[in-house]
């Protein structure tokens, strides 16, 4: 068997994906985009030479775009079968496709504008509404933590991973030379003790696991001292007028802010004030949540049923159309705006950015990961002077970045989820991270475990098999199969002997 890391690694964080291969099923996990610069878009367009239409199923862990954006080119390269989820990420994965087709339409607009005054062709958009159309009926709704038979020999688990409504791990049992292997895909995992969501569940079996490392070198701020720093920043914002600006994922970060406004106004941490959620995608997401009570943790039951959140948050108004967007900016005095993208890399935070990023009254509050070449990733680095729509803006606002309210694991959370694993004494993998974050993580699972994980490239494949070994594939073959290289691992042959 053979598993090759299609996106997220190598130093890369997004387009998670991975190809699986065994004698019997080629079963794709995750197919995602890859955010920041033209690097990004360029790996996006390519194929990498794979044979999409020989696979017999796709599975997601979650519906993040990282995760599931390039399901449509999918269909566009020839695969038409299922694509097995939980039932909240079909729903997710549904909204966030729309989304991202609409957004790519809106952003070469105005691109094909330029390129049209430079004598230049139009370019295309890596897929259109009618391709996620063409996708959403191949979704297959899956249950957490039952079996499910997704090709030849070859069953997956889906176990919550705390990240955002409907994610997991999944778990791959793959019938292999008359023996069960065990495959684990950790996904991204959330925090312990984060809002809104229940906590991961890890799984206890495993023969090969790949592990997120996103925040592996370092544990975030604790939640309620995040919470602290977010109350004081915004007192003082509204106190001095001026606006605050939340580049806001509209999955997930987005829910976690609104319910701490509406904590904020019911306990009367401050005065009710403007509040826009410039975002109809995170108005949508919420009436997914609405569905899904059952993912919820016992906290927010409660909050639930203690008073009513509309009435606490009666001074927000979601603004739908572009119109209603612009005229924000014309508001005078102090008010709170999330806008996607969370990244600052489309959508409307950059009309927002532009308009006020140059007031020194301006806060900016970070939120979530910021990926290389982003323009939020500038932002948290403290640049002086930006880009946007071309325009060179001063950035004289404050700059506030709260890990605290990231959906991503600390280091601390992601080694307490794979204590839960370690007495099987599985090969680690590591991906979706950047690289001084694989080897920190790396560092402490050797330490504390004795393991020794790898780190592969994009197109570096593992192979599983006695004993295990890592494949590298050349640079002419990233992406794709062809001739290797294979290099033997000491530990797993001892694993091997062991019995695992």
């Amino acid at each position: 068997m053979r598993i090759t890391p299609l996106g997220a690694a190598g130093g890369e964080v997004t387009g998670s994906a991975y190809l699986v291969e065994t004698g019997q099923a080629r079963v794709l996990v995750d197919y995602g985009m890859f955010h920041g610069g033209k690097r990004a878009d360029t790996l996006n367009r390519a194929s990498g030479g794979v044979d999409f239409s020989s696979l017999d199923a796709v599975l997601l862990t979650h519906g993040h775009l990282d995760h599931t954006g390039r399901l449509p080119l999918l269909l566009k390269r020839g695969y038409g079968g299922r694509i097995f989820a939980t039932q909240a990420t079909t729903e997710m994965a549904a909204l966030i496709l729309h989304d991202s087709a609409k957004v790519q339409a809106q952003d070469l607009e105005r691109h094909n504008r330029k390129r049209q005054r430079a004598g230049e062709p139009p370019q295309l958009p890596l897929y259109t509404p009618q391709d996620v159309a063409d996708t959403i009926p191949l979704l297959q709704p899956c249950p957490y933590r039952q079996a499910v038979r997704v090709a030849p020999g070859v069953e997956a688990i889906w176990s919550e991973a705390g990240h955002m409504l409907g994610s997991a791990s999944i778990r791959l049992e793959v019938a292999l030379n008359g023996a069960t292997r065990r495959i684990v895909f950790s996904g991204d995992l959330g925090p312990k003790g984060a809002p809104i969501l229940k906590d991961y569940e890890p799984f206890h079996q495993a023969d090969l696991v790949f592990l997120e490392s996103t925040y592996g070198d370092r544990d975030h701020q604790p939640f309620r001292a995040t919470v602290q720093q977010f109350v004081e920043i915004v007192q003082t914002a509204v106190r001095r007028g001026g606006k605050i600006l939340v580049p806001t994922f509209a999955v997930g970060r987005a829910q976690v802010l609104t319910m701490l406004l509406s904590w904020m106004f019911r306990t009367g941490k401050i005065e009710p004030f403007p509040v826009f959620l410039d975002s109809p995608m995170a108005a949508e997401a919420w009436k997914i949540y609405a569905r899904h009570p059952e993912l919820f943790d016992d906290e927010m039951n409660g909050y639930l049923r203690e008073g009513s959140v509309e009435r606490d948050l009666r001074t927000m108004r979601t603004t739908v159309t572009a119109d209603e967007s612009k005229t924000i900016n014309s508001q005078p005095g102090a008010a709170l705006i999330m806008a996607g993208a969370g990244m600052c890399n489309a959508g409307r935070i950059l009309h927002h950015l532009k308009n006020h990023l140059w007031k020194p009254e301006t806060h900016v509050i970070i939120v979530g990961y910021q990926a290389a070449d982003s323009l939020g990733r500038l932002l948290v680095e403290r640049v002086k002077k930006v880009k946007i729509f071309g325009e060179t803006i001063a950035v004289k606002a404050q700059i506030h970045t709260l890990g605290g309210f990231s959906a991503h694991a600390g280091q601390t959370d992601l080694l307490a989820w794979f204590d839960a694993l370690a007495a099987a004494r599985p090969r680690v993998v590591l991906t979706h991270g950047e690289d001084p974050q694989r080897r920190a993580l790396a560092r402490e699972l050797e330490l504390r475990h004795g393991l020794k994980p790898l780190l592969p490239a994009m197109g570096e494949a593992i192979e599983l098999a006695d004993p295990l070994r890592s494949t590298r594939l050349g640079p002419e073959q990233q992406l794709a199969r062809g001739g290797s290289i294979q290099v033997r691992d000491s530990q797993a042959e001892e694993a091997q002997g062991a019995g695992h």
